[in-house]
């Protein structure tokens, strides 16, 4: 996916001033991340936008908040906004998002956040923003993602799976706990690479899933091909 633009069914991603490009990752979390009915939606890092994008043709009534620190990727993820179909129901606000407030609280936030906290720095600095801890540490998110969450609301987040037990751990003292996780293997028999969380402000038992991006052949999985029927081009 290194191309300049991605094209999907009902909207267009130009991406080339974007440090992260549209990934596997955004598209997973945009397809299954859900509320029965949100009003309000959060996305936290919102890089080419895809996310918002997606959640905004999910959810046909929903207002979808996003929130970028860099300015290229911010400025992208607005033009990728005001060039879809729901581009009345998308706003940008551009900075940290330690700084950021809204007059309301959110039904949905999502976040494909960085997270690799322990490893070399990347030269480009848009690829650092993207992948790196250091302007959004778990604390952070934590914190905020407490703040802007209806009592109602649910909050899914994917990382690997080191990562999300330690954001699972700054979450309890929050009182806010993960209900749904769905481990994301490559094909069958794999161990997991990615699991997607759903975050509450109750204590339930955790519904566990798994799926496989691929068949035993090395094709898209029938899982993967209902996902991303309705947003990639050919499914």
């Amino acid at each position: 996916m290194g191309n300049s633009w991605f094209q999907f069914q009902q909207f267009r991603i130009e991406q080339d001033r974007c440090g992260m490009k549209i990934s596997t990752d955004a598209v997973l979390l945009g397809a299954l991340a859900k509320h029965p009915s949100p009003g309000a939606i959060l996305d936290i890092g919102t890089g080419t936008g895809v996310i918002a994008l997606m959640l905004a043709q999910r959810f046909e009534n929903s207002q979808v908040s996003a929130v970028e620190l860099d300015p290229d990727a911010a400025g992208q993820a607005l033009e990728n906004f005001q060039n879809s179909p729901f581009s009345s129901r998308l706003s940008l606000w551009e900075g940290k998002f330690q700084e950021f407030h809204s007059d309301g609280l959110f039904d949905l936030i999502v976040s494909n956040p960085p997270y690799f906290t322990d490893h070399l720095r990347p030269k480009d600095q848009q690829r650092k923003l993207a992948l790196h801890t250091d302007d959004l540490t778990f604390q952070e998110l934590v914190e905020g993602v407490d703040q802007l969450l209806a009592v109602e609301g649910q909050f899914w987040v994917i990382l690997p799976l080191s990562e999300m037990e330690k954001l699972i751990w700054f979450f309890d003292p929050f009182g806010i706990f993960p209900f749904a996780s769905i481990q994301i293997q490559d094909r069958p028999g794999k161990n997991p690479h990615r699991v997607i969380c759903g975050f509450q402000r109750r204590k339930d038992s955790v519904k566990e899933e798994f799926i496989s991006l691929k068949d035993e052949k090395g094709g898209f999985s029938p899982t993967y091909r209902k996902l991303i029927s309705g947003f990639l081009l050919g499914y």
